[in-house]
């Protein structure tokens, strides 16, 4: 029965891809994912060493699903440390109250790594595999052994 339930569980987190073959998905969004508001302009800055590859712009989505599976990742990665589904980085809602006793909520962006098999970095610290970790605006993102920098920022 178990065994039943485990696969069912994986049946439904499986993307088709072309050709037939289905891939699981590692993540699924939590009920509080929300996409940032307009007004925040968060972003990934891409680079490799001193020269900036890309700006990716973060605000169309509430979930970016990072790695090496083109088939099913919004954010490719090319380096072969990386996994397959190595990392998501997730815009949620938190709610926390203020002084007054109010309830202030915001939609912030975590960071949560898949268990992927070479580790994410945020500021050259390892982060636990699966718990999600808040990061900050001008945080530097590693993923596996690549020498690429993610940075994140919020333009004001």
């Amino acid at each position: 029965m178990h065994l039943h339930l485990k696969r069912l569980a994986a049946e439904s987190n499986t993307v088709q891809v072309e050709g037939g073959a289905g891939i699981v998905l590692k993540y699924h969004e939590p009920p509080e994912a929300r996409k940032p508001p307009a007004k925040e302009a968060w972003r990934f800055y891409v680079f490799k060493g001193e020269d900036m590859l890309e700006v990716v712009e973060l605000g169309e989505r509430s979930c970016w699903l990072i790695g090496r599976e083109n088939a099913v990742v919004d954010f490719p990665l090319e380096h072969p440390s990386c996994s397959k589904q190595h990392a998501a980085l997730q815009f949620r809602y938190v709610e926390k109250r203020n002084e007054y006793g109010d309830r202030i909520g915001k939609v912030k962006p975590y960071l949560i790594d898949l268990e992927s098999a070479n580790g994410t970095h945020v500021n050259g610290d390892a982060i636990p595999a699966g718990r999600y970790v808040e990061v900050m605006d001008k945080d530097v993102i590693k993923f596996g052994l690549s020498t690429r920098e993610y940075v994140l920022m919020l333009p004001s």
